[in-house]
C-alpha cells in the first residue's frame, strides 16, 4: 500500500497537526517535514519554508510525490508555481490564487464580483482620506493592513480616537508593506466561525466548522493573536448553515476564479460572520488555520492524503469526507508575555499521555541537546475530543495542569462560548 513520499513546508502547530494526520496514512512511505519543530523531529529537514528553491531541489532529489504548504507566506512568494513548473505534485493555491488572503483588496474585489454578502467597504492609500471617512461612518469600525501581518493587522475599533489612531499605526509602518494599502469595513455583530474547504478548483467539500479564540486573555479581552484555542464544532453550526455557505459564498468563489484564470486548488479557509441576516464573510485565508487544523484533523476520519491527492488531479467530487461525531478542543500555550515581548528558550517537560483521545501539537518548540526549549510564540497546541464539549475541555485542561512550562500564557475559557 505505502508508496507515497510526502514533504510538509512549515513549522507551526498546523505543520505538526498534518504531520500527525498524514503519519497514520496506509498509503504513506516516507514524511518529510521543513523546517517542523521538537514535535516532528522524526521527519525534520533543515530547509527553511521561505527558502523555495533549496525545496524544489530537495523535492526533486527525494522524488517527493505530494507537497503540503502550511503556511501562507510561500504560498504569497509562488512556492506552487515553483513546484508544478518543475513537474511536481503540490497541495496548495498558485501565487495568484493566493492573493486572496495576500492582498485585502484584492479578496474584497473577488467578494464583490461574487455578489457575496460582506462588510460594506473601502480601501486608502491616503491616510488623511482614511481618516475623513473614518469621521463620516464613525464607530465601531473595523480596521485592516491589506498585506500579510500574521495574523495581527486587524484592529476593531469601539470608539472614533482607537479608530484614527488604527490609521496610523497601520499605516505609518507599524505593519511594514503590510500597510500601505488599508481597508475600512463596517462592524458586524454576530458570532465569528472558520470554515476550511478543501478544493481542487471546481469542487469543494467542507470541513468541520471551528470556532477561534483570537484574543489574548479570557473573556475574549486583551490583544488580537494569532488564535489562543479553538473548537469544534460550535453548537450554533447547523448543516442548513453549512448549505447556505457552501452555496452562496463558496461555489461562486471558485466560479469568479476560475473565471480570472486563477482556479483556486488548495485549502479555502472563510472567516464567517453569523449575523442576524444571515452569514457573511469577513475574510479568505488560503491554507490551513493555526490553531483550527488541531481539532480539524482530530475530527477527522478519513485518510487525509488521498484528500489532498485528489484535489491536486481535480477529482474531489469522487472523495466521501467522514468525520467523528465527537468534539475537539485545542487550548494554546504561549510564552510568557505572548503576544507582546516573550521570552524563548523556556526549558518545557510533557507529560505521559494515558490516551488516544489526546494530542500535545507542537509550535514554537525545539530541542536542543534532548531538551524541548520553547521558540515562539505559540508554543503548544493541547488537543483533546470528548463525548460532550464539558468533557473535551476537562481533558484538555487537565493535561494544561500537568504541563511543566513555568509562567506559560494561556487561555481558561476555550470553548465556554459554546456552553
Amino acid at each position: 500500500m505505502g508508496n507515497k513520499r510526502v514533504l510538509i513546508v512549515g513549522s507551526g502547530g498546523r505543520e505538526h497537526a498534518l504531520a500527525w494526520k498524514l503519519a497514520q496514512s496506509p498509503e504513506l512511505e516516507s514524511l518529510f517535514v521543513a523546517p517542523g519543530n521538537a514535535g516532528t523531529t522524526l521527519w525534520n529537514v533543515p530547509i527553511s519554508a521561505h527558502d523555495i528553491s533549496a525545496l524544489v531541489d530537495f523535492a526533486l532529489q527525494k522524488r517527493i510525490d505530494l507537497t503540503l504548504v502550511g503556511p501562507e507566506d510561500p504560498l504569497s512568494l509562488g512556492i506552487v508555481d515553483a513546484f508544478q513548473k518543475a513537474g511536481l505534485r503540490i497541495f496548495g493555491p498558485t501565487q495568484a490564487a493566493a492573493q486572496l488572503e495576500g492582498s485585502k483588496s484584492f479578496a474584497k474585489t473577488i467578494m464583490k464580483s461574487a455578489k457575496l454578502p460582506t462588510a460594506e467597504w473601502e480601501m486608502f492609500e491616503d491616510p488623511e482620506q482614511a481618516k475623513t471617512y473614518v469621521r463620516t461612518i464613525g464607530a465601531p469600525c473595523v480596521l485592516k493592513a491589506d498585506g500579510l501581518a500574521a495574523g495581527k493587522g486587524v484592529i476593531v475599533a469601539m470608539d472614533l480616537e482607537t479608530a484614527l489612531q488604527a490609521v496610523d499605526e497601520i499605516m505609518e509602518g507599524g505593519f511594514g508593506s503590510a500597510g500601505r494599502k488599508l481597508v475600512i469595513e463596517e462592524f458586524l455583530e454576530g458570532e465569528e466561525i472558520s470554515l476550511l474547504c478543501f478544493s481542487d478548483g471546481v469542487t469543494a467539500r467542507p470541513m468541520v466548522p471551528v470556532q477561534d479564540h483570537k484574543r489574548a486573555l479570557d473573556g475574549d479581552l486583551g490583544l488580537n493573536t494569532g488564535g489562543m484555542g479553538t473548537y469544534s464544532p460550535p453548537p450554533i453550526w447547523t448543516s442548513e448553515l453549512e448549505d447556505i455557505v457552501m452555496h452562496d459564498l463558496v461555489s461562486p468563489t471558485l466560479k469568479v476564479m476560475r473565471e480570472r484564470g486563477a482556479p483556486f486548488q488548495g485549502v479555502l479557509f472563510l472567516g464567517l460572520m453569523l449575523t442576524q441576516k444571515g452569514p457573511k464573510i469577513l475574510e479568505y485565508n488560503v491554507r490551513f488555520g493555526d490553531p483550527e487544523t488541531q481539532v480539524v484533523m482530530k475530527r477527522l476520519k478519513s485518510d487525509l492524503l488521498p484528500i489532498l491527492w485528489a484535489c491536486t488531479e481535480g477529482r474531489l467530487s469522487e472523495v466521501q469526507l467522514e468525520w467523528k461525531e465527537e468534539v475537539a478542543v485545542c487550548v494554546v500555550m504561549a510564552a510568557p508575555g505572548y503576544p507582546s515581548a516573550y521570552a524563548k528558550g523556556v526549558p518545557i517537560h510533557l507529560p505521559e499521555l494515558q490516551d488516544q483521545d489526546s494530542v500535545i501539537f507542537h509550535a514554537g518548540t525545539e530541542i536542543s541537546e534532548g531538551q524541548i526549549l520553547s521558540s515562539g510564540g505559540r508554543v503548544l497546541g493541547i488537543t483533546s475530543e470528548g463525548t460532550t464539549l464539558q468533557q473535551a475541555r476537562e481533558k484538555v485542561y487537565a493535561i494544561v495542569d500537568q504541563v511543566d512550562f513555568p509562567k506559560a500564557h494561556y487561555r481558561r475559557d476555550i470553548g465556554v462560548k459554546g456552553l
